[in-house]
Parts: structure tokens; sequence; C-alpha cells
């Protein structure tokens, strides 16, 4: 695969329609031909210029000479029994993200993607964050993890679902992230559509306000992992400028603005934020809200001292949950073999 190495080498991936179409009718060839490659690229997996053959030879050349499909390398490329893949790109300055396909049943297929080298949040059980954060990826950048993911399919598979629940925080980064969201997800791109599309926050008030502004068409999960400020604090840093009720009252926006229901992601840590006490200070944080609650057993960080907890203290903790009127359920691990909890592989790579 080629790779965006130089000024001159341009990465086709961060180019709107209008600019490829500018650079067809500047080069002397219609500009139709920027939808026949962009088709190419999002429905029919090519690789390179040279594999799309309804274009013209010369023009092929040309677009190998000017444009990189591709603008980052495979560095790694992990397999687990229940299907789950991760791959490491390595970027063209060197750094690394990483990205993962989920197959959940007979149809669905889970791209969970990246948004930043890094993350400034410093969420203390979380293994991307460990090294803070580097940069912002391109809308390109994005494009090509879903674009790569999707090549891991069988011909009759396609993706049927994307979660922004990689490394970074994706609303430091929206002005990218939208753009390569809309592409991939529209009927021109890979045809997901918008209510099979979420985007995870540490829950940042300014960005989820941003969102509802935008009439954002997209579900809004937040990671809350605790009950109230004085634990959200302990595990949540960039908790501490802000407040779980700012957060609430954020998310709350966002729904009346959007009418689309905020999810609310917990990563059960044992002995830390998983007993009976915990569940009802949640219920009694997020009662009359038509919120979902995603439970999440803890996927161990190697070097971190967090732990799973029993499945016995999960039930019990969906139990009260339930019991106090919210819509909760258990997401379970995949990829648990492959080190799926993103940022353990790059740091590994490092």
């Amino acid at each position: 695969m080629r790779i965006a190495e130089d000024e001159f080498m341009l990465h086709l991936l961060d180019q709107t329609p209008e600019e490829l179409e500018k650079w067809f009718t500047e080069h002397g060839f219609p500009a139709y031909r920027a939808g026949q490659v962009r088709k190419w690229i999002f429905k029919q997996r090519a690789a390179s210029f040279n594999e799309m053959t309804d274009l013209p030879l010369e023009l092929r050349g040309q677009l190998t000479e000017d444009y990189a499909i591709w603008s980052a390398q495979i560095a790694a490329h992990q397999k687990a029994d229940d299907g789950s893949e991760k791959l490491l790109f390595k970027l063209h300055d060197g750094e690394g993200i990483e990205c993962v396909l989920l197959r959940d049943d007979r149809h669905h297929r889970t791209a969970c993607i990246s948004t930043q080298v890094g993350c400034s949040m410093g969420c203390v059980f979380c293994a991307t964050g460990l090294d803070g954060v580097i940069r912002n990826l391109t809308g390109g950048e994005i494009i090509e993890q879903m674009l790569q993911l999707q090549r891991l399919l069988g011909e009759d598979e396609r993706l049927s679902n994307i979660v922004v629940m990689g490394m970074g925080e994706p609303l430091l980064n929206l002005d990218a992230l939208m753009p390569a969201l809309d592409a991939v997800a529209g009927p021109d791109g890979l045809g997901i559509g918008v209510r099979r599309v979420t985007i995870s926050t540490v829950g940042l008030p300014k960005g989820i306000r941003r969102l509802a502004e935008m009439d954002c068409p997209y579900h809004l999960a937040v990671s809350l992992h605790a009950p109230n400020d004085e634990i959200r604090n302990q595990l949540v840093p960039a908790n501490r400028s802000v407040g779980m009720e700012a957060i609430l009252a954020a998310a709350d926006e966002y729904f009346e603005r959007t009418g689309r229901r905020v999810t609310f992601e917990y990563v059960l840590l044992a002995g830390i934020n998983d007993r009976p006490e915990h569940a009802r200070g949640l219920v009694n944080f997020l009662r009359g809200r038509p919120a979902l609650v995603n439970l999440i057993p803890y996927n161990p960080v190697p070097g971190l001292s967090y732990h799973t907890p029993a499945p016995a203290v999960t039930a019990e903790f969906m139990e009260i949950l339930t019991r106090g009127g919210l819509t909760a359920n258990v997401r379970y691990r995949k990829g648990e073999g492959i080190q799926a909890a993103c940022g353990q592989l790059r740091r590994q790579k490092d």
C-alpha cells in the first residue's frame, strides 16, 4: 500500500467530494469521475487505483502520483476466538492508534474507532490515557479505520454499526469527526445509517451542547462510571472541573434538542464503584430520565491495579438498577484475548 509521507502525496480520504471534483476538472477529467473513485473505495473495497478498472489508465496513473488511499500502515493485527479483530496502525508521523472490529452475532459487525492519538482525560483505569494526548486525528485517518475494518469482512458481510469509543475524547475533535461520520454513514459511503452510530464521551458539557446545537443525528453515550462526584473525581480527573450535575444538564439538553435517548456507560470496578449503595446512588442520580445504562465489567489492563467484579456482584448491581426503574443491560466484554481495551496494544509496541 502506498503511504502519504510528504507534502506532495495527499491523503485521498481527507479530500471532500468537492475538492476531488475540482482536482478532476483541473486535470482535464469529468467531475463525475470523483464519484466513481469514492464508490470503488467505499462500496467495492478497492485498495489501489489500479483496481478501479472503469477509469482510464492515464487517470489511474495521475491519481497514483498525487494521492494515497491509505495514510497508515497496519503494524499489528490480532484476532480473538469470539471473532473480534484489532488493528494497530502506524500513522505517517510514526504515532500509533487502534481500532477494533466486533462480531456480535450473525449480522452485527461493529467498528470501534479512535479520534485522537492518546487521550487527555486521564481516566485512571484506562490504558489509552496513560501517556496523555499527542494530537487529533484527521478526518481521513478516522475514515481509514472504518474502511480497513470493512476490508477484514467477508464478501457477504458488511459493517452495520459504528461506535466512537476507541482512543481519545471525540468531543475534542468534532471538526474532523462529524464530517468523517457523515461521509461514511451516508448512502454514498458505507450506508450504515445514523441510528447505528454512537459517539461516546467522558462528559464534556460544552461539547455535548455543541452536538445538540448541530442537531446531531447520532446516539450519544456518556462514560459516567460513578454515582457521585466524590468517586468520579478519583476515577475521571476531568470531572473535577466539571461535575456530574453539569454533565447531566447537558445530556438533558441533548435529549430535548435531538429526541435521542442518552446512554450512560458505567465500568464496574471491583470494590470501588460496584457495591449496592453505588447502584442505589446511580438510581437516584438518573431517576426520571429516559436513559439507558450500560454496565461494563472491567477489562483488566496490565500494570493497573483494578479488577473485574464477580458475576454475582454485577447481577446484583443490575437488579438494583432495574428495580429502581432504570433501563439497563450488561455489555459483556469481547476481544479479551486481543486486549481490546484500546491503548493496550499501542503501549506494547512503543
